[in-house]
Parts: C-alpha cells; sequence; structure tokens
C-alpha cells in the first residue's frame, strides 16, 4: 500500500510539474508572439508614412504643374 501511496504522490507531483511546465511555455510564446506583434505593427506604420510621403510628394507636384500649365 505504500507502494500505491508514494507512486500515487509522485504522479500528482508530475502532472503538477508538467502542467507547470507547459503555463511557462504558454507565456513565453505569449510574450514572443507580442514582440512579433508590436514589431510587425511598428514596421507596416513606417510603411505607411512613408506611401504617404510618397503619395503628398506627388500630389503636390501634380498640383504645381497643374498651376503651371494652367
Amino acid at each position: 500500500m505504500a507502494t500505491r501511496a508514494s507512486e500515487a504522490r509522485s504522479s500528482d507531483a508530475r502532472a503538477r510539474a508538467e502542467a507547470n511546465f507547459k503555463k511557462e511555455e504558454r507565456v513565453k510564446e505569449g510574450a514572443k508572439a507580442m514582440t512579433e506583434y508590436l514589431a510587425n505593427s511598428k514596421a507596416v506604420r513606417e510603411r505607411m508614412a512613408e506611401l504617404k510621403a510618397l503619395r503628398l510628394a506627388k500630389e503636390a507636384k501634380e498640383a504645381a504643374d497643374k498651376a503651371r500649365n494652367g
């Protein structure tokens, strides 16, 4: 009987350890995903700003050309 009790405790301890490990892995993966999300968001914002600057420059040139040519 003592062996079954110790096996049960060992099994419970192992299950708790595995649950803690899985929880830590989820936390690490969540942090990694958030870092990637923030990096992608920054890249998108920078690209949008670049495209906006190009669009505004093009519109200004077109407006200047139109004003010159009437």
